[in-house]
């Protein structure tokens, strides 16, 4: 899985302030993918869930999961009632545990290129719903 190159920022694509836990996303990934999806997944309250060591390899990012680290965030639609349409639904937690995650892996592998879901070439979703590159 190294060198480690890329940080990929998800949404889990969830109703506004639904608390799914981390464990959930991951049940959800295995039943789809066959393994954990997320190295960190953070839930509504900022906690921040380790999903995968940093050397193994996530299932996030079709084609571009080697030496990339992913990380999703709970949330991500408006509520169901709405028509869960994409929405910028992060906490002020979790905006905090993001912008933590992201510095601590920019220390840790210099020169790692942070990205939305969205930002990869190929990609037609508005995961993680916010601009990874202003944002963080």
């Amino acid at each position: 899985m190294t060198p480690i190159t890329h940080l990929t920022i998800h949404c889990a694509a969830t109703p506004e302030g639904r608390d799914n836990s981390a464990a959930e996303v991951t049940r959800w990934d295995i039943q789809r993918f066959g393994q954990a999806s997320y190295h960190w997944v953070v839930e509504l309250d900022g906690d921040a869930i380790r999903t995968l060591r940093d050397d193994q390899k996530g299932a996030h990012v079709a084609g571009h999961n080697t030496g990339n680290i992913g990380i999703c965030y709970v949330g991500g639609t408006s509520t169901l009632n709405t028509g869960a349409k994409p929405k910028d639904t992060r906490t002020p937690k979790q905006r905090e545990t993001l912008r933590r995650l992201v510095a601590e892996y920019r220390a840790k592998y210099p020169g790692i290129i942070v990205l939305g879901h969205r930002d990869w070439p190929g990609v037609s979703k508005a995961c993680p719903i916010f601009d990874v590159k202003t944002a963080l």
